[in-house]
């Protein structure tokens, strides 16, 4: 059963919505050359504290993160430590807040001075892959019609989507009902219904889409060791279509 959020909660979730989008606006501007991905995850929390708002992955499961900080191969779920950017790499910062009884999520992926041209381009179509996504998170569409849409994006531009992880349902619950693969066959699953919210996130690699699980238990890194790029929105189905919560 996927939750049907009242007017009075995507009111709530659109607040927050604003914050986090506000809070990514801040850390994208920290993504340098030489710094750490430890001190974008200080900043990360600093900026969270002065919203009265908290980290929705802190201690989630046992994540000891305030963010997810991946770069280059890692895909999801990377841990903020010491590690120094470096000219050349692609980061991938994925935060979540809760506000008011309410969570909110969202990802990017920048990059650090200047990148390959294949970076480039990988990040371009992770990017435009969640625009197309999004496009189809329409009432009475299916909730299949997302992932095809950004599968088809994906693959007809020379990348693949990874299948390990998943975008997902969220409100008074990070984490909730779908299930949203970024790939499948069009009209299959859930009717969309207005009050639906979903967090959709393509994960999108260089290389093929298979991944393992480093050692310490979170960081997804790609099989094969080419780079990856990942995008993700907070969006509300409603009777209009598809309305950003996440946006700036």
């Amino acid at each position: 059963m996927i939750p049907i959020k009242s007017e009075q909660e995507l009111e709530v979730m659109r607040q927050a919505g604003r914050i986090i989008a506000g809070i990514a606006a801040k850390l994208r501007e920290s993504v340098k050359q030489g710094t750490t991905t430890g001190r974008i995850s200080d900043l990360a929390l600093k900026y969270m504290e002065a919203e009265g708002v908290v980290s929705a992955f802190k201690n989630y499961r046992g994540y000891p993160g305030n963010i997810c900080i991946s770069v280059n191969e890692e895909i999801v779920h990377g841990i903020p430590k010491d590690r120094q950017l470096a000219e050349g790499d692609i980061v991938s910062i994925d935060l979540g807040i809760k506000y008011n009884g309410y969570f909110s999520d969202m990802a990017f992926t920048v990059g650090v001075g200047s990148i390959s041209s294949r970076a480039k381009k990988l990040i371009d179509v992770a990017r435009k892959s969640l625009v197309f996504g999004i496009k189809q998170a329409k009432a009475d569409n299916r909730l299949s019609d997302i992932s095809y849409a950004i599968q088809h994006y994906v693959e007809n531009n020379g990348f693949s989507v990874v299948r390990q992880f998943v975008g997902h349902g969220i409100g008074r619950d990070l984490h909730e009902e779908p299930e949203i693969p970024n790939f499948g066959a069009p009209n299959q699953k859930e009717v969309l219904r207005p009050g639906m919210v979903l967090a959709i996130e393509p994960m999108v690699n260089m290389g093929n889409w298979d991944c393992r699980v480093l050692k310490d238990g979170w960081t997804a890194v790609t099989a094969d060791g080419l780079p990856s790029a990942h995008f993700e929105h907070t969006v509300a189905i409603t009777e209009k279509g598809a309305e950003i919560l996440t946006s700036v």
